[in-house]
């Protein structure tokens, strides 16, 4: 495939999906953990912005911090969209050597570097919105033997995740080699979150992943358990649990989520007076709301 063609390609299929993200849908998760859906964009945006001087030959020193920052302002889809046509003009001008940060490149390696960060991202944006993954199978024929040949130059400059092994579907080993998982949703990232931040004690990070209405039905007394209603009561419940447990550990065994609903085996343990570890395992039937923990419904084994 033509160079200019592939990075068309997933330029204009990233724009298109950015005009398919909601109002409510720009503080979402994405596989990259440290950005939401606008940082993300953002992100891809300033890839594009910065393709015009660079392809015109101009230098980063001469370009100067003109594209740091917010590129998106008030209106991110016009935004994205401007920036992907000119992105997708520039890519057609003929230049000798585009500048980079790391030295002077060819023109036509510093396009499939874009083609292939605007196609993991593609997939990022997508996920994260709930839209269909854009991983055409010509454009993984075209992106994941060139990035094989840089995977290694790519992880040792800090670029991409741990290599992630088991797949046999191309665009599943392309996800792969860049250090995300395939199966990543925006669902199985809160509830990781969620897990994590319950293992650690981190009640503040806990409370901020639940909707205010959160509603929690305790394992105990027995045999019904006790029901909470709302952030203040379920709140301090939470607090209790922590400050009253010595050397608690929260494991999760299993997670399956379907559309709104997650259920969750896990193990709790404890210190016991005499030293030694108790434990006991259960299963926590989740619903899912904009992104939170809505209602949290606890089972135990017994």
């Amino acid at each position: 495939m033509d160079v200019v063609e592939l990075h068309n390609r997933t330029v204009a299929n990233f724009a298109e999906l950015v005009s398919g993200v909601a109002a409510d849908q720009w503080s979402a998760p994405t596989p990259c953990s440290d950005w939401d859906v606008r940082a993300l964009v953002n992100h891809v945006v300033g890839e594009e912005r910065w393709t015009v001087p660079l392809m015109d030959g101009k230098t980063i020193a001469e370009v100067g911090t003109a594209l740091d920052g917010d590129l998106l302002e008030d209106d991110p889809a016009g935004a994205a969209s401007y920036a992907a046509r000119e992105a997708t003009v520039a890519a057609t001008r003929s230049i000798d050597k585009v500048h980079l940060s790391y030295g002077d490149e060819d023109p036509h390696e510093y396009l499939r570097q874009l083609a292939a960060d605007h196609l993991i991202h593609g997939w990022d944006l997508a996920v994260a919105i709930g839209a269909r993954p854009r991983l055409d199978a010509d454009l993984v024929d075209e992106v994941g033997p060139w990035f094989a040949e840089r995977e290694q130059i790519y992880r040792s400059a800090g670029m991409i995740g741990t290599h992630l092994d088991g797949f046999t579907d191309p665009a599943d080993k392309l996800l792969a080699a860049f250090g995300r998982d395939p199966g990543w949703s925006p669902a199985l990232d809160v509830l990781d979150r969620f897990g994590s931040a319950f293992d650690a004690g981190d009640l503040e990070t806990v409370m901020s992943l639940v909707t205010d209405d959160i509603v929690f039905e305790s394992t105990s007394p027995s045999p019904d358990g006790s029901r909470l209603e709302g952030m203040d009561a379920v709140r301090a419940e939470w607090a209790r649990l922590f400050a009253d447990t010595d050397d608690p550990h929260f494991e999760t065994e299993e997670t399956v989520v379907l559309g709104d609903r997650a259920v969750v085996r896990w193990r709790y343990s404890w210190r016991e007076s005499s030293g030694d570890r108790g434990h006991i395992r259960g299963v926590d039937v989740l619903r899912l709301r904009d992104g939170k923990v809505a209602e949290k419904l606890s089972y135990v084994k017994g």
